[in-house]
């Protein structure tokens, strides 16, 4: 058996596998392109994407998580307010005791790193990069949260996520 430590993993997250807090989504297809659409309406909502890399328990194997980038779209209006793209660390608990989350350190790349760039109509691939690569522990997950404040014919479509990372095994 090989040794593999592979710098340019990457792995796609589908819209499907994303969580909405809050709106009318459907499943939507155009062009044979595939995205979760949000039914326009003046309200807030939140967006959960899990980051869904290998885990391992050995320390320096498994994935070592780099970046996410998220593609989405911003059509009719633009947002009121696209408050925080947020990263987590979530700690898998033992039995008896409750999961928790915690923010990781992260930046948003120059087309993106103001509330007035990431709400603005039009078509947008966000890259979201760690301050410091973390490599994936069997006994926790990650995910990002979109916040985002619709205007009242604002319409959001989520098209996915890339988690790009070192692959070690």
């Amino acid at each position: 058996m090989g040794y593999v430590h592979d710098t340019a993993m990457s792995q796609f997250i589908p819209p499907a596998a994303a969580g909405f807090s809050a709106g009318t989504w459907a499943d939507a297809l155009a062009s044979n392109v595939w995205c979760k659409s949000r039914t326009a309406a003046d309200a807030s909502f939140t967006i959960g994407i899990p980051v869904l890399l290998p885990s391992n328990s050995a320390a320096l194997k498994g994935a070592c998580l780099q970046s996410i980038d998220v593609w989405y779209s911003i059509a009719t209006a633009a947002a009121d307010d696209f408050a925080s793209v947020s990263l987590y660390a979530d700690t898998l608990a033992a039995s008896g005791t409750a999961n928790s989350a915690a923010a990781v350190t992260a930046t948003l790349d120059a087309a993106h790193d103001t509330a007035a760039e990431r709400k603005a109509t039009g078509e947008h691939k966000l890259t979201l990069t760690l301050a410091t690569p973390v490599w994936v522990d069997h006994e926790a997950a990650y995910h990002i949260e979109l916040v985002v404040d619709a205007a009242a014919t604002t319409v959001f479509k989520l098209f996915g996520a890339r988690a790009n990372y070192t692959l070690r095994l």
